[in-house]
């Protein structure tokens, strides 16, 4: 069993999932971005998740959001479960489409650990040597700052079905960054963006090493896998924070909630069902009503 997770309303965090083996799964196509997309927005619409950048690699994406409900479990669950079932109707297969590891749920603590991962996440396929720049990337990607409009996916949704037409994913501008406007805040981004790319040119410049293409990515078969080895046995990290401080309070604020959630399950297990959960317990309070501590109000704006 894994270990448990605060969901407080209000946090900000950093969602990676890959396919299973590896595989180019969403390799992308018109049909695979175009679901992507729709699936994203649905679920963040249904669960009030608001969007701050995503970027669909062939085999993985990467995903910020913010939770002011404190919903981000649910919308997990629903977004990963529709892509996944249509991406198998498209590719024709059965089988389970994501990896069986839990997925990474980090949470970004101060705003330079926000735009830190969103520089990241929109310059993944730069640094994967997979094109020279970040906007020449063929899949799903929130690099330019503009709402994503989406069509209900053909190959999967019924045409008579409750599932809506079209759906819009917007783009939200992280609430951390309030003193920018969405112009000033999406020049910040490119401009790091660009940062990646000439350090990651000077560095093919100086290796000889040429980069996969645009074509070479389209033309992929998507049941193919990276040559390269995979990586086994890494740290899965919860909290990404650059500053001391702010990671050691939030491992502290982890490790007290594991303690007190733990208290309180064994007296949960023992039939004490008054015993009150911690702030922050999220499927015994939602599901089996036990009694759960009010999360903490959010700091004055």
């Amino acid at each position: 069993m894994s270990l448990p997770r605060e969901v407080i309303p209000g946090r900000t965090y950093l969602i990676t999932r890959r396919c299973t083996q590896r595989q180019f799964l969403m390799r992308p196509d018109r049909e695979t971005n175009n679901a992507f997309i729709y699936c994203l927005a649905y679920a963040a619409k249904s669960c009030g998740v608001r969007i701050l950048f995503t970027t669909a690699m062939s085999n993985h994406h990467h995903t910020g959001i913010e939770d002011p409900l404190g919903n981000y479990p649910a919308f997990l669950e629903m977004f990963h479960k529709l892509f996944a079932k249509c991406q198998n109707a498209l590719r024709g297969r059965w089988e389970n489409f994501w990896a069986s590891e839990q997925t990474s749920v980090v949470r970004l603590v101060d705003p330079d650990d926000i735009l830190a991962k969103m520089t990241y996440a929109l310059s993944n396929p730069v640094k994967d040597r997979l094109v020279e720049r970040a906007r020449h990337w063929p899949g799903a990607s929130s690099l330019a700052g503009k709402p994503l409009t989406a069509t209900r996916p053909r190959h999967f949704f019924r045409d008579d079905g409750d599932m809506p037409e079209t759906i819009t994913l917007a783009i939200s501008r992280p609430k951390a960054f309030k003193e920018l406007d969405d112009g000033a805040f999406a020049q910040l981004v490119l401009d790091r963006v660009r940062e990646v790319e000439e350090a990651v040119a000077n560095e093919r410049h100086r290796t000889g090493e040429q980069v996969l293409g645009r074509r070479a990515v389209l033309a992929q078969r998507w049941s193919d896998r990276p040559a390269t080895r995979e990586p086994r046995r890494q740290l899965d990290p919860r909290v990404a924070a650059k500053s001391k401080w702010s990671r050691i309070e939030a491992l502290m604020r982890n490790r007290d909630f594991r303690a007190a959630y733990a208290a309180a399950r064994k007296s949960f297990i023992a039939g004490i069902r008054d015993v009150v959960f911690p702030a922050g317990t999220y499927w015994l309070c939602r599901f089996v009503e036990a009694v759960c501590a009010p999360p903490p109000k959010p700091a004055p704006a």
